[in-house]
């Protein structure tokens, strides 16, 4: 049963239920997707009357089989198909992660607790704090903590038996009054674990403990006239002051939630994500998701919300978002707000997810436009370089190929404005040449080309190149003449070895710098058409469509043929080989059939008879 056959049978077999599907090629999952009606959904991916887009059809094309799994809900489905996309990678799914791993603030379990910071999350009675979506984010929470709190660094053992025994020494940390000595006793357990105490609920989003700490002492420790003590308590709160201020842009009111903002154009989407605890935002994210199929924002924003909820461990229960979306989880509530400092918490969300589009798009077209006078630049090089008279807006280069010296075909690939055209890439079956005579079919494809360009009315392109010497060369220009067009169109050769370019008529050629841009596009042009000839013929040759010499023979079978091919090369040195060679090879038999059609000669000087 033909492929395409399997596959209908296997859509009409799916159940109308809920779940997830997936799409395999040859090499393994393609495509993960969800359907509340899985043969429904799958089923449109294979209706030729629906409008898929460029991308879609080119994933149906390369399906060869289909999994399902049915779930009991939309929401199971949902996060079944989140999973399986982090898990399997799937190239037709927009993905998020590129293997990183984000970093985390560790408050460590154990006496005198350590701060540090880490990647890798281990279950060891430690508390985490984060992700964080940038060490820079990170680093300034914790230089934060680092200087209102001074904080052990040292790795030893603090057991209360090895600090009564005296084992250590405080060092330069404490000295310098970012330590307080807890390795020799220095510090109270208890104040100690009060800082820790207060470095959490910073952490956790929560300054208002912290701020009131500092408060306190202050005003004790003017009260006692300890004006130094007091203001060393005021910079403290100063600096949790100036980092809420820089943090909070809406009401304390709102105490947690995540914000999700969309924008897109064709080809990409730009979120940008806010987490809010206590009025302050302690995470932003923005992020270009490229676009795989025909995704709309909804769906896009849907994905998004759920793995970068998963990423940086989101708890909120809410999600202020600035479009209508579905999002089938019962734990979450969407809200789309108009007035009030959510809506301008959303506004500023939407406000960073325009700027990465705007810049994004900038970018790009910055960069289109350094590309298209880096191609100004190489073409004006090239028409200084072979001394044409216009600029080469289109060139196209011609190359012959044949296996064996047998069956040739040829390629001409089109270059415009100095990149690749590949929908005006041409392959050509030499029709008229019999046998390996690359100078006739030169003359074939130049001709065939051309002469069609003319009977439909095509531009001609400025410049041709072809690929080989003198010969080629000449039976190109004999075909423009022929058509009538030679000197209205330039037509130049290459000769593989030195790199050597000729002109029509001139026996001395031109060599170009090595270093020079227009080589540069001269030598890809020619290896591109050597390419796209080769693999031509490679395609016809694994289909079965090339013959050999050999294969010709009567009596030789294609094992015989291959095996005499593989060790030889070519059909020229089998000819080389003697009687007694062949019959090595092959048999006397067999040798025989073969010597005798590779050396045609009269009766008399068979060597068998």
């Amino acid at each position: 049963m033909p492929a395409n056959e399997k596959l209908k049978e296997k859509i009409s077999h799916l159940p109308h239920k809920p779940g997830i599907y997936k799409f395999f090629d040859e090499k393994g999952i393609i495509y993960v997707g969800k359907a509340i009606d899985i043969r429904k959904r799958v089923s449109s991916y294979f209706n030729r009357s629906a409008q898929h887009n460029r991308k879609t059809l080119k994933l149906v094309s390369q399906i060869k089989d289909i999994e399902f799994t049915i779930v009991d809900t939309e929401a199971d489905a949902f996060l079944l198909e989140n999973n399986l996309i982090k898990q399997y990678q799937p190239k037709y799914n927009i993905l998020l992660k590129d293997g990183k791993t984000y970093p985390y603030i560790c408050i460590i379990n154990e006496r005198f607790p350590r701060v540090i910071t880490t990647r890798n999350k281990i279950n060891d009675g430690s508390r985490y704090f984060g992700p964080y979506p940038t060490g820079t984010a990170m680093y300034v929470v914790l230089d934060l903590i680092r200087t209102l709190y001074p904080l052990r660094t040292c790795t030893y053992n603090l057991s209360p038996e090895n600090v009564a025994a005296g084992k250590f020494k405080v060092c330069l940390e404490y000295h310098i009054g970012n330590c307080k000595g807890p390795c020799e006793a220095l510090v109270d357990e208890t104040e100690y674990n009060a800082n820790i105490a207060q470095i959490k609920n910073i952490l956790s989003g929560n300054l208002s403990v912290a701020k009131s700490y500092f408060k306190e002492h202050m005003a004790a420790a003017a009260a006692d006239f300890q004006y130094e003590l007091a203001h060393k308590y005021k910079q403290k709160l100063d600096m949790l002051e100036d980092f809420q201020v820089k943090s909070t842009v809406v009401s304390n009111t709102i105490t947690n939630v995540d914000v999700f903002t969309i924008t897109s154009n064709e080809e990409c989407a730009f979120i940008n994500y806010l987490k809010v605890m206590n009025g302050s935002i302690i995470l932003t994210q923005s992020l270009e998701i490229q676009k795989k199929l025909d995704e709309d924002d909804a769906e896009i924003l849907a994905s998004v919300i759920v793995q970068l909820r998963q990423e940086f461990e989101s708890t909120s229960r809410e999600v202020i978002t600035n479009i209508e979306l579905s999002l089938p989880l019962d734990s979450i509530t969407i809200t789309y707000p108009q007035i009030g400092d959510k809506k301008k918490l959303l506004s500023l969300s939407l406000k960073n997810a325009l700027y990465l589009r705007k810049e994004r798009e900038g970018r790009k077209e910055k960069n289109k436009d350094l590309s298209e006078q880096r191609e100004l630049r190489v073409l004006e090089t090239m028409k200084k370089d072979l001394r044409l008279t216009e600029l080469p807006r289109q060139i196209e280069c011609f190359d012959n190929s044949n296996f064996q010296g047998d069956n040739p075909v040829a390629s001409m690939v089109c270059f415009k404005n100095g990149k690749p055209s590949k929908k005006d890439y041409r392959h050509y079956n030499i029709k008229t040449v019999i046998g390996p005579n690359d100078f006739e079919s030169m003359y074939e494809i130049v001709t065939r080309r051309y002469r069609r360009l003319l009977n439909e009315n095509q531009p001609l392109p400025q410049l041709i190149i072809i690929d080989g010497g003198k010969g080629q060369l000449s039976m190109a220009v004999k075909a423009l003449k022929d058509l009538d067009i030679y000197g209205k169109i330039a037509v130049v050769g290459i000769a593989k070895r030195l790199e050597e370019i000729f002109y029509p008529g001139d026996s001395m050629p031109l060599y170009i710098d090595k270093k020079s841009e227009s080589l540069k596009l001269i030598q890809r042009l020619r290896n591109e058409a050597h390419r796209f000839a080769i693999t031509f013929h490679r395609s016809k040759r694994d289909a079965g469509t090339l013959k050999t010499g050999l294969t010709d023979i009567k009596g030789i079978g294609p094992s015989t043929a291959d095996a005499l091919l593989q060790k030889y090369r070519s059909v020229k040195k089998v000819r080389e080989l003697s009687m007694a060679e062949l019959a090595d090879e092959v048999g006397p038999a067999k040798a025989a059939i073969v010597y005798a059609y590779l050396h045609p000669v009269s009766e008399e000087e068979n060597p068998m008879n």
